[in-house]
């Protein structure tokens, strides 16, 4: 079993940053390729980035340059720093990972960018 919960969501001017954690069990964080999603309502989830089980990272056209994923072994988690923030960037952000062919995900935590 997997455990992922997120924090660190909250309200920010357009322009400003975040920085989301992502607490995960076990070292599933250096055992599998882990990813942050971001849902709107009435929309599908969509990819934000990857980080793989060894450190790289991948983004999404729309917030390269942006947000930059990251983790700290020791204390198992997960990072998604969010800088430049936009109004579009409003969504239930999610961590996800796979073990054995099954996906886990966090409970989400809702991040709102006002213009």
């Amino acid at each position: 079993q997997v455990q992922l919960v997120e924090s660190g969501g909250g309200l920010v001017q357009a322009g400003g940053s975040l920085s989301l954690s992502c607490a995960t069990s076990g070292t599933i964080i250096v055992l599998a390729n882990m990813g942050w999603y971001r849902q709107t309502p009435g929309k599908q989830r969509e990819l934000v980035g990857t980080i793989t089980y060894d450190g790289k990272t991948n983004y999404a056209d729309s917030v390269k340059g942006r947000f930059t994923i990251s983790r700290d072994i020791r204390k198992n988690t997960l990072y998604l720093q969010m800088n430049s923030l936009k109004p579009e960037d409003t969504a239930v952000y999610y961590c996800t990972t796979r073990k054995l062919s099954r996906d886990y995900w966090g409970q989400g935590t809702q991040v709102t960018v006002s213009s």
